[in-house]
């Protein structure tokens, strides 16, 4: 499978140990940066032209997924969900990437790197990875809603009007 990363000044060890973790288990590994450690980095564009690669790589049929790191996660997860396409879902343990895969069909995930140690990430990633999308209907009809508004706008009627 192929995994595009990205990461700010925070998460820069953990990509950089994260790589030989994943290429040894035998992933393709393309680093979207930064390449060296800038404490005052921005890291919006490292995340996004690694969420525009997942979609790109996706709407070839190749096998691909997204991890992005940063102190929280949370604005990482921010950048990267603002790609059309993208799922990205901030996980903080091995149960929330599982879910992030089996019900949400998350394509990118984000990871607190000062929140964690690298083991725990390690647990995380693998986890999401080996996580297949259930396919249930009422998940599938789920993620189908938020493809239609962000297509289009649409939204289900509200009931309460």
């Amino acid at each position: 499978m192929r995994i595009h990363i990205a990461t700010d000044h925070a998460g820069l060890d953990f990509s950089t140990q994260l790589q030989e973790h994943l290429r040894g288990a035998g992933h393709e590994v393309v680093d979207h940066g930064p390449v060296e450690y800038d404490a005052v980095d921005d890291y919006p564009a490292f995340c996004i032209r690694a969420a525009q690669a997942v979609v790109a790589d996706q709407a070839a049929g190749i096998e691909t997924l997204g991890v992005v790191f940063g102190g929280s996660g949370n604005g990482e997860q921010i950048a990267a969900n603002k790609v059309a396409g993208v799922r990205a879902a901030l996980v903080w343990n091995t149960s929330t990437a599982e879910l992030a895969r089996e019900h949400n069909d998350a394509n990118v995930i984000s990871i607190g790197a000062r929140q964690h140690t690298f083991d725990e990430v390690t647990s995380f990633i693998d986890t999401f990875i080996a996580t297949p999308f259930s396919h249930d209907e009422r998940h599938v009809r789920r993620i189908g809603q938020i493809a239609d508004f962000e297509r289009d706008g649409s939204l289900l009627p509200d009931p309460r009007a």
